[in-house]
C-alpha cells in the first residue's frame, strides 16, 4: 500500500471498472456473478482499490454487490478492505446550463447504488472547457467532502492550466486520473512535474492500451475487429503514437525485458509508467481473475540502466500524440466519439 495523501493509503495497482460496464464491450456481455466474485478475488489478494464511474453502466451496482459478496467471510470489516474511487461526470449537454445540485445528487446517487455512507474518492471530469462552471463543481465536491459524504476530493482528464486554476482557488484535489502509457507521454510536458510540485497524485490508464501490449500482438498485422472500445480507442492512440511498425519495434523491446524478468509485456509495459516520476498508481482493467498474478508483479518490476535505454530509443522515435492532457480527446471528433457523454 501506498499513502496517497495522510491518513489515506491505496494498493499501487487499482482495478479499473471500465471493462465491466455493459457499454465497453461490442461483442459480449459481462456475467455479474462471475464479475463480482472475480472483484473480491482481486481485494483479497492485495488489489485493494477499484476504480469505476457513475457513468459506467451497471459498475456501481456490481461493486455494491462485490462488498456484499465480502462481508460472506469478512464481516463488517468488508468495507474496511476495499477503497472505493468513483467519478462525477455531468452531462456534457448540461454543461452550459449546469446546476450545483446535480453534484449531490449524482453523488447520492453513487452512494445508493454501492450500498455506503462515504466513497474514498470522487474523481470530477469536465467535457468542455468553453462551459466555466466547472469550478462551481468542485466547490460542491469540497462541501460534500465537508458533510462526510467524499473522503477525498479527485480529478480526470483536466490539463495544467484548470489543474492550477483549481489549486489557486483553494480547490487543490488530492490526485488526478489521466492516460499515461509507453504510446501517451502527453503527460512529460508538464502535468507530471506540476503535480510533483504540488502533492497531487497520478493515477494512469491507459498502461496496456486496451490490451495491445500483449504477447498476441507481437509480430501481427494491424488487427481490423474490434471486441472492445478500448480496442478502438488504443488503436488511434498508436497512430498517433507513429504507426503500427514502430509499436511492433517497441513490443520487441517489451517482449526482451519480459523475459529477463520472466513476466509478460503488459505487465513491463504498466510498471513502466508505475515507476515515473509523480505516478501513484496505475489502473488494470483486468475482466477476469486471468491477469491477477500477472497484476501482482506490476510494482515488483525494477528496470536496468540497458533496458530504460532500451526503450528511450524508440520512445525518442515517437510522432505524438501531442498537446495537452486529453486535448484530443475533447476536441478531436475521431478521438471523443469512442466515449460515451451524456449518461447523467
Amino acid at each position: 500500500m501506498i499513502q496517497l495523501v495522510p491518513g489515506y493509503e491505496i494498493s499501487p495497482v487499482i482495478k479499473g471498472g471500465w471493462q465491466l460496464s455493459s457499454g465497453h464491450s461490442l461483442d459480449q456481455t459481462i456475467e455479474d456473478a462471475g464479475a463480482i466474485l472475480d472483484t473480491t478475488k482481486f481485494i483479497e489478494a492485495g488489489i485493494t482499490t477499484l476504480d469505476f464511474g457513475d457513468i459506467y453502466t451497471g459498475v456501481e451496482e456490481l461493486i455494491g454487490k462485490a462488498i456484499l459478496k465480502l462481508q460472506e467471510t469478512h464481516g463488517d470489516n468488508a468495507r474496511d478492505l476495499v477503497q472505493l474511487q468513483t467519478k462525477y461526470v455531468p452531462n456534457e449537454n448540461e454543461l452550459d446550463k449546469f446546476d450545483r445540485t446535480d453534484v449531490e445528487r449524482v453523488v447520492n446517487r453513487s452512494l445508493k447504488r454501492l450500498g455506503v455512507d462515504q466513497v474514498d474518492l470522487v474523481q470530477f471530469h469536465w467535457w468542455r472547457y468553453a462551459a466555466k462552471n466547472y469550478l462551481v463543481a468542485m466547490e460542491e465536491l469540497f462541501r460534500l467532502k465537508a458533510e462526510g459524504k467524499i473522503r477525498h476530493v479527485g480529478v480526470t482528464n483536466f490539463d495544467v492550466e484548470r489543474l492550477s486554476e483549481m489549486v489557486d482557488a483553494g480547490l487543490k484535489p488530492a490526485s488526478i486520473q489521466i492516460q499515461y502509457s509507453l504510446l501517451d507521454a502527453r503527460a512529460e510536458s508538464g502535468m507530471a512535474q506540476y503535480c510533483l510540485d504540488n502533492g497531487i497524485g497520478i493515477f494512469c490508464y491507459g498502461t496496456v492500451a486496451g490490451g495491445f501490449f500483449s504477447e498476441r500482438f507481437l509480430g501481427k498485422d494491424e488487427p481490423t475487429n474490434f471486441a472492445t472500445r478500448s480496442n478502438i480507442k488504443y488503436q488511434l492512440i498508436i497512430k498517433e503514437f507513429g504507426g503500427w511498425e514502430l509499436f511492433q519495434e517497441l513490443l520487441k523491446v517489451l517482449s526482451m525485458i519480459a523475459g529477463e524478468h520472466s513476466t509478460d509485456i503488459g505487465t513491463v509495459a504498466s510498471a513502466y509508467i508505475l515507476n515515473r516520476p509523480g505516478v501513484k498508481a496505475v489502473i488494470v482493467g483486468a475482466r477476469n481473475l486471468s491477469h491477477l498474478e500477472s497484476n501482482l508483479r506490476i510494482p515488483e518490476i525494477k528496470f536496468t540502466d540497458s533496458q530504460v535505454r532500451s526503450i528511450a530509443e524508440i520512445l525518442a522515435r515517437a510522432k505524438g500524440p501531442s498537446g495537452p492532457i486529453y486535448y484530443l480527446e475533447r476536441y478531436n471528433d475521431e478521438h471523443r466519439n469512442i466515449m460515451h457523454t451524456n449518461n447523467n
